[in-house]
């Protein structure tokens, strides 16, 4: 354990952006995959003409959208960082700042959530092989349920992440509890890609 710690430190002091869009599309891609395996085991629907397979280019499209992701992340993890200091000049010995450790959840909860469901939502639609309209529909059937669910899990997950985990380990950890929150996502936007013809292109 220590040494893939050690590893991924090296990894990301050598190309942060690499480090964390590789680590952050196999999270997802993971996520995906454990969606998909419980769909087929959890599904009431006995009949055989519609039974659930594995289907590796959705997995494919989670990876796809988790490797774009991941710089993003970390750029957006560094400005919050700068932005809301959790301590003064004074460093480690100085008391935590409640207040900037606050403003770092909603600010992250009311622009970066918003705007991550929107790039989901659309990536997947466009990946997915889908029309404009369709991809409208999409939202509309999506959008504000995964948003409010949002709402929901994430503030009390980002309050840990940011108060506890270094900059470099901030997006492996948000991804990490993510695999949960990734397969109600992958759960969510399946619901949409039930034709045959559909979730064929990425």
């Amino acid at each position: 354990m220590a040494a893939a710690f050690r590893l991924y430190n090296e990894s990301f002091n050598r190309n942060p952006s690499r480090t964390l869009m590789i680590t952050n599309g196999v999270l997802t891609a993971f996520a995906d995959t454990v969606a998909q395996h419980a769909q087929m085991i959890f599904s009431k629907d006995d009949d055989p003409a519609t039974v659930r397979h594995y289907d590796p280019y959705r997995t494919l499209r989670f990876f796809a959208f988790g490797f774009g992701m991941g710089p993003l992340l970390g750029r957006w993890n560094r400005f919050l960082e700068q932005a809301f200091p959790l301590r003064n000049v004074g460093g480690k010995g100085s008391r935590v700042s409640m207040s900037s450790l606050a403003k770092r959840v909603v600010c992250d909860q009311i622009i970066m959530a918003p705007i991550g469901l929107v790039i989901f939502t659309g990536s997947m639609g466009v990946m997915e092989g889908k029309n404009v309209q369709q991809i409208r529909q999409k939202y509309k059937d999506m959008y504000w349920s995964a948003l409010i669910a949002n709402w929901q899990v994430w503030p009390a997950a980002q309050l840990i992440n940011f108060r506890y985990m270094p900059l470099p380990y901030r997006v492996p950890f948000q991804a990490s509890l993510g695999v949960f929150w990734s397969l109600y996502l992958s759960l969510l936007n399946s619901r949409g890609s039930t034709s045959p013809t559909e979730g064929v292109a990425i």
